[in-house]
């Protein structure tokens, strides 16, 4: 098994601008700790299964990975599980996070969108972002925004050392922002609509184009 607390620990140790949010930072918050636990726990899984596929995204939102340590997992599927795929849920050892001022939150309509695609095409990708911190809107935890250049260029050494490591035989970039980078890395790849803002057709169909020539 991979050492992936080495990974967690340079993750809780990156520095953020004042409108992002380092949600496995160190430190006594203990959201943050049950969040790098849930990322541990899911990065694990993953490699003892040997997963092919990795989807990259753009940056956490607040109603996911930003709350959950997640990527693209809101609180619903971290609790209830996805049992098709035998991932997340309370009974596998994933931990709720009801941090402060987000107890209301139980859904991201990115993450239903995934995890009710995903048992059709039968595979469990490594999810991840870009930018692996939340960008926001100065003063407003509740928002997203898109990362910037910088905040892509400080997630690149993350997403190189998990191409490493789970060495993927398909990469699929979710949107432009990882497209770039993936584009900018020299990694082969195909990108397919991020399923926000009205992109959940294109990014179903595309999905479903993806799994069909594996």
């Amino acid at each position: 098994m991979y050492n992936f607390f080495t990974l967690i620990e340079r993750l809780s140790l990156e520095p953020t601008a004042p409108d992002a949010y380092n949600q496995f930072g160190a430190g006594d918050n203990s959201y943050n700790a049950i969040r790098r636990a849930n990322l541990l726990r899911y990065l694990q899984t993953l490699y003892s299964r040997g997963t092919k596929w990795m989807l990259l995204g753009e940056a956490p939102g607040y109603r996911g990975m930003r709350l959950t340590g997640l990527p693209m997992t809101g609180r619903r599927q971290l609790r209830e599980g996805v049992p098709e795929l035998e991932m997340f849920g309370l009974m596998r050892g994933y931990q709720d996070v009801p941090e402060p001022g987000f107890e209301a939150i139980q859904s991201e309509q990115t993450a239903t969108i995934l995890w009710t695609l995903l048992p059709e095409l039968g595979i469990v990708p490594l999810v991840w972002g870009a930018f692996p911190f939340h960008p926001c809107q100065l003063g407003n935890p509740l928002s997203n925004r898109k990362p910037r250049t910088h905040e892509v260029k400080q997630g690149k050494p993350f997403v190189r050392e998990l191409l490493d490591i789970f060495k993927p035989e398909k990469v699929i970039a979710v949107g432009n922002v990882g497209y770039g980078l993936l584009t900018e890395m020299g990694v082969p790849c195909v990108k397919v609509r991020h399923p926000a803002q009205g992109g959940k057709n294109e990014f179903v169909a595309g999905m479903r184009f993806e799994a069909n020539l594996t």
